[in-house]
């Protein structure tokens, strides 16, 4: 799986292990769920501009962690002949990242990779709405965490 990594606004800064790291969960979700393929857009932001969008989009007032936007839900056309499929965009905000990485305990590159792989699996058809829903969800990302090697405390 391919992702493209942007920041809004352009002057976040964030770490280069962060990138590799994110690359690196990609290509583990690709392969374990056949998308190796696709393409997703990852935008790292901060909470003024993930509370915007929340608001926007969701009608919830406030910041949030991570939104998803799935293409497959939508009307968009396929590119015929494409190499790829664009599955959607997630957008992170490394505030309530961090914030919730020094609540929970574990580092923030963890909280990250977390929300990166929450919202692969929401692109991939995933949710949490119903409790059955959110028990798959949430065993789906212990599994690829377990996968990429990343604990609760690392």
């Amino acid at each position: 799986m391919k992702i493209l990594i942007d920041k809004n606004p352009e002057t976040l800064e964030v770490e280069n292990i962060f990138e590799t790291e994110m690359n690196r969960a990609a290509e583990v979700v690709g392969k374990i769920y056949g998308a190796e393929n696709s393409e997703v857009s990852i935008i790292l932001t901060d909470d003024k501009t993930i509370h915007e969008l929340n608001k926007k989009y969701r009608g919830i007032d406030r910041a949030t962690d991570v939104l998803s936007f799935a293409f497959r839900e939508s009307d968009e056309p396929k590119i015929l002949g494409a190499e790829f499929e664009t599955l959607g965009e997630i957008i992170i905000s490394l505030e309530r990242a961090k914030v919730q990485a020094e609540e929970f305990g574990h580092s923030f590159l963890r909280e990250i990779i977390f929300l990166e792989v929450h919202g692969l699996l929401h692109l991939l058809g995933y949710d949490h709405i119903e409790e059955d829903d959110r028990i798959e969800m949430e065993a789906e990302q212990k599994f690829i965490m377990e996968k990429l090697g990343i604990g609760r405390a690392t």
